[in-house]
């Protein structure tokens, strides 16, 4: 079809008399619909399937838990701890963020490369390769915000919302906004405060995807996530690397970001 601007359109649907024509677009209307129902039908059949593939499977060798050191257990207690204030608590949370950015950060790619210190010397060492962005899960990952700021200042980052769909418990996208060159881009690490079904987790990874980066390039980066959940999303992305600080229950409820800001 050729509009008045000489311009070619391409159409799924043609209907005669336009709006006009009221009993086809019913019919269109009820078929889409048909065809939204049978999908989220065959998600949710697909989310069952995996649960149950993943229940007994070990962890996958990209599951990049945090050490457990003295330190990152001293903190992990106050944040746990509900006597802790609010002003501790972000304190805290923000410095353990930083930490799980920094651990991403080493399965990013580098070069080698040489320079000359104030002494004269060569020193042969590595610089990272391209750019290095990351997309926040809304709300969830604005929990990591801080952290990923102290970190990478300078970070390109995108936002995203997945809510579940309170009638049949599946993900959808309601919004999104990337860097436009993001296929481009070496590294792309995926912020959220907790992970728990792995639902939202699998339906960002596939966005990356289908706007071009390649899923070995993704970090997801998340503060507590479930075994189930984990299992689900590296069965689905293989290539696909989680940095999290600690192993919880499945289905375990999301506080954080209602902890951190407070509502």
């Amino acid at each position: 079809m050729i509009s008045r601007a000489g311009r070619s359109w391409e159409q799924d649907i043609i209907i005669p008399r336009g709006v006009d024509n009221r009993v086809a677009i019913d019919m269109v209307v009820k078929h889409i619909q048909l065809l939204l129902v049978k999908k989220s039908r065959n998600h949710q059949e697909d989310l069952k399937r995996l649960g149950q593939q993943a229940e007994d499977e070990p962890l996958s060798q990209n599951v990049l838990l945090l050490k457990q050191s003295k330190q990152i257990m001293a903190i992990n207690t106050i944040l746990q701890d509900p006597a802790t204030d609010d002003v501790d608590f972000i304190f805290y949370f923000d410095r353990l963020a930083g930490l799980l950015v920094e651990r991403a950060l080493e399965n990013l790619r580098f070069d080698m490369k040489a320079v000359q210190t104030p002494q004269g010397n060569e020193y042969h060492g590595l610089e990272t390769k391209g750019e290095t962005s990351a997309v926040v899960i809304l709300r969830g990952g604005s929990c990591l915000e801080t952290g990923l700021k102290r970190v990478i200042p300078d970070s390109r980052t995108g936002r995203l919302l997945i809510q579940s769909n309170y009638r049949t418990g599946e993900p959808e996208l309601h919004f999104l906004h990337l860097p436009e060159d993001i296929s481009r881009h070496s590294s792309v690490l995926l912020l959220d405060s907790q992970m728990s079904s792995g639902g939202a987790a699998l339906m960002t990874v596939r966005v990356l995807v289908d706007h071009g980066v390649e899923a070995s390039r993704i970090v997801f980066v998340t503060y507590s996530a479930g075994k189930m959940g984990l299992n689900r999303l590296l069965k689905v992305f293989p290539d696909v690397r989680v940095v999290v600080c600690t192993i919880v229950e499945d289905y375990h409820e999301r506080w954080l970001e209602k902890r951190y800001f407070g509502c």
